[in-house]
């Protein structure tokens, strides 16, 4: 080839990295199929009995069971130092059920106001030497009373983790080993979830978590999936909790909360 034309070739193609025709744009994450919730399953284990916090530990200014269900609230007279949880530790002491979950499918409904955020953790561990005598660490499931995206339910937030979130709403996403988040399909958009989510009122949870993969599902919808292959962020077992939000008063409330344990 002679000079000139190397010269040539060679402007054209610095053109085209610059003005991004020298490869092709990233293509948006595959659209996937709505993914209906599993049927409830046979001889779920309550782990509320709707009347007491028997089985439950947290702070008792906090917790208590209004008309069937759990309640939590927080007050200007009644705040909380950091995030504080009602911790579920099992009262089944003498049938050596366990208060430890590995492979599992949670079912429960709840709801809240709008002033500050809640969670429903899992996969978690206590800990100790913090804010309060009522902290874990673990995956959370988000809960919230809003519609706009990215701040509404159902996000799995790494609490207390370096991760942050995890798995936004609506994303398929894989975690690698090194860390790296690939989106790799979309469950659910904005308009869809505004319409799925129940305002002000009840909603429905089912929480999937079967080795590295876990699944949230809300009102009978899918709506993330998230395998975790990162070890400083995977949780393969742990406890179960609710959470209040340190910060502005807030209250939420829980109920029908069962667990099918899983190979």
């Amino acid at each position: 080839m002679a000079f000139r034309e190397i010269v040539f070739s060679a402007v054209v193609g610095l053109l085209l990295v610059a003005f991004g025709g020298g490869a092709a744009a990233a293509e948006p994450p595959l659209k996937l199929e709505p993914v209906a919730a599993p049927p409830e399953a046979a001889n779920l284990r309550p782990l509320f009995n709707g009347k007491d916090l028997r089985g439950w530990d947290g702070d008792p200014r906090l917790w208590s069971v209004r008309d069937g269900v759990i309640h939590g609230e927080t007050t200007a007279e009644q705040p909380t130092k950091g995030n504080t949880f009602l911790i579920f530790k099992g009262p089944d002491r003498e049938a050596q059920l366990s208060s430890v979950f590995r492979n599992f499918e949670l079912r429960l409904s709840f709801r809240c106001n709008a002033t500050n955020n809640s969670g429903i953790q899992y996969r978690s561990e206590r800990l100790k030497n913090a804010s309060n005598d009522w902290v874990v660490a673990g995956y959370q499931h988000e809960v919230r009373n809003e519609k706009d995206f990215p701040n509404v339910s159902a996000f799995i937030y790494d609490e207390k983790g370096k991760g942050g979130r995890l798995c936004n709403i609506g994303e398929r996403v894989v975690r690698t080993a090194s860390g790296e988040k690939r989106v790799t399909g979309i469950l659910i958009e904005e308009p869809a979830f505004q319409k799925l989510f129940k305002l002000d009122d009840w909603n429905d949870v089912v929480i999937s978590a079967v080795g590295n993969h876990v699944r949230h599902f809300l009102n009978g919808w899918q709506v993330i999936d998230f395998t975790d292959n990162d070890p400083t962020t995977a949780r393969t077992a742990g406890v179960i909790a609710l959470q209040l939000h340190g910060g502005k008063p807030m209250w939420a409330e829980f109920r029908d909360i069962r667990i099918k344990e899983l190979p």
